[in-house]
């Protein structure tokens, strides 16, 4: 039975490693309707971060991106979108919490219907996925523990690195 649980899971992670992102309206940080699609620009792969104001693993691991960013950019090319997964009673709050943790380097989009946490399968945060260029969905995780963020740059790295 455990055999047949792994290779299950083992066959979901695939599928999910080759799904393109789907196109859903969200919001940026003004308010601003922003279809999913348009994480997609297909110049640069996109670090998708989904977090909630309530999750401490979610604001470690973003904190611990934005603190490397400048040094990872230097390696890849690449954006980090962060999706706060909120409704909209934390709405202000994460839109605050953006601010006061000083994320002004990351896309900012605000997912307050849950739509595209559920078309992307988000059950629990965080949950990061990398997006290439064209939009295929090419590395997932959930959780977050410190130190962790160092698979991102490594994927990065092998799809975008930076032209010397």
């Amino acid at each position: 039975m455990k055999k047949l649980l792994f290779v299950v899971l083992l066959s979901l992670a695939a599928a999910a490693a080759h799904a393109q992102l789907p196109s859903v309206i969200v919001e940026d940080l003004d308010g601003n309707k922003v279809k999913t699609t348009s994480i997609v620009d297909g110049k640069t792969p996109a670090v998708v971060s989904f977090w909630a104001v309530t999750c401490k693993p979610c604001i470690q691991e973003l904190d611990a991106m934005n603190e490397a960013l400048e040094d990872w950019q230097e390696e890849a090319d690449f954006r980090i979108v962060a999706v706060s997964t909120d409704d909209t009673r934390f709405l202000a709050r994460a839109k605050a919490l953006t601010e006061g943790h000083g994320w002004d380097g990351f896309t900012l989009l605000f997912d307050k219907n849950s739509d595209f946490r559920r078309a992307m399968n988000v059950n629990y945060t965080p949950q990061v996925f990398i997006v290439d260029k064209d939009g295929k969905i090419v590395y997932s995780h959930t959780g977050y523990n410190p130190g962790s963020e160092a698979k991102i740059i490594e994927v990065l790295r092998k799809i975008s690195p930076k032209k010397k």
